[in-house]
């Protein structure tokens, strides 16, 4: 099933139900309010939305309406934790690459993780508002779950099972801030804003084919001022798939319900794929010519991030955002 939450004057919106196609939802507060009403009691809520979901789909719903993804929070529009992986990494290579450093083997075997901020996601629609454009304003598309309660010391197989919805992110970096944040040795804080994710979320069983290995394998669309700047598949190259990554999460603690999970920048090797994120594309430039040339987002700068099934239709929607001053 799809699921949104729509804009209705409070902090947690309106969830409804949306149609495969994502042309027409229903308002499911017959049954849930809130996403996280239904993540605290999956199995009583989500047999009753998937019935909905059903009738939605055949015609047979009761109130129906058109929908429109630009009244959209994000699906879960606070969360209780937010923590993003970096999942590809040939990303983290050509990071390293770029400024002449060595890449520590144990990074192809414990996957990297920060926590950022949940408690401000921004809608799929909302602007992307920065202070500054000197503090070097990049997207990052990526894949995200959302999960139910996850005990503490989970295997990978055992942390999968917990996924209850897949989203999209645009994980927003202000590059020009990280050097410093990362030099006092306490991560990523005031370069990491507000991260945006897809109109819709959806069960696992939505995508189909697509959903195995516990990785989504479909394209990532991206565009920057109207141009496709990347088409990355987000099941190559993928090193840690999100079993892993929730496993990671649960060596020392538990995870909750209404956790979301990131995977970090989808990032393949071959090249002609293009890249998810600006700061990529620069690595790359400096690499091959001793210095980036393409230069971060300026206001009134766009990005559209989109992900499209193999018969060319969109399963979640669109990320599709301005850069904006205050």
């Amino acid at each position: 099933m799809k699921l949104a939450t729509l804009k209705d004057g409070s902090r947690d919106g309106q969830l409804v139900v949306v149609s495969r196609d994502l042309k027409i939802a229903h308002y499911a507060a017959e049954i849930a309010g809130r996403l996280q009403t239904v993540l605290d009691d999956w199995a009583f809520y989500a047999p009753q939305l998937q019935d909905l979901y059903d009738a939605l789909n055949a015609g047979r719903a009761r109130h129906p309406f058109a929908f429109d993804p630009k009244h959209c929070m994000a699906p879960l529009p606070r969360a209780y934790q937010w923590a993003d992986g970096s999942a590809y990494v040939n990303h983290v290579e050509l990071v390293r690459k770029a400024r002449g450093a060595e890449m520590p083997p144990e990074f192809w075997t414990d996957p990297l993780m920060y926590q950022g901020g949940s408690d401000d996601f921004l809608g799929p629609y909302d602007d992307i508002v920065c202070a500054s454009e000197t503090f070097g304003i990049d997207f990052e598309a990526e894949v995200a779950v959302i999960t139910g309660d996850v005990k503490m010391g989970a295997t990978p197989e055992q942390a999968a099972e917990g996924i209850r919805l897949v989203m999209l992110a645009n994980d927003v970096s202000l590059r020009n801030l990280i050097p410093a944040e990362l030099g006092k040795g306490f991560g990523f804080f005031q370069s990491k804003p507000a991260t945006a994710f897809s109109p819709v979320a959806v069960t696992p069983d939505e995508l189909g084919d697509a959903w195995r290995e516990r990785k989504v394998h479909l394209p990532m669309t991206v565009h920057w001022n109207s141009k496709k700047v990347g088409q990355p598949d987000c099941g190559t190259d993928m090193v840690f798939d999100f079993g892993q990554l929730i496993a990671h999460i649960c060596k020392t603690r538990n995870v909750r319900a209404g956790s979301i999970v990131g995977s970090g920048t989808i990032s393949n090797v071959d090249r002609k794929k293009g890249y998810a994120c600006i700061a990529e594309k620069r690595m790359i430039e400096t690499i091959e010519n001793g210095k980036p040339s393409t230069e971060f987002m300026k206001f009134g700068d766009a990005v559209k991030i989109e992900m499209f099934d193999a018969q060319g239709h969109s399963v979640f929607g669109a990320i599709d955002q301005l850069v904006a001053q205050p």
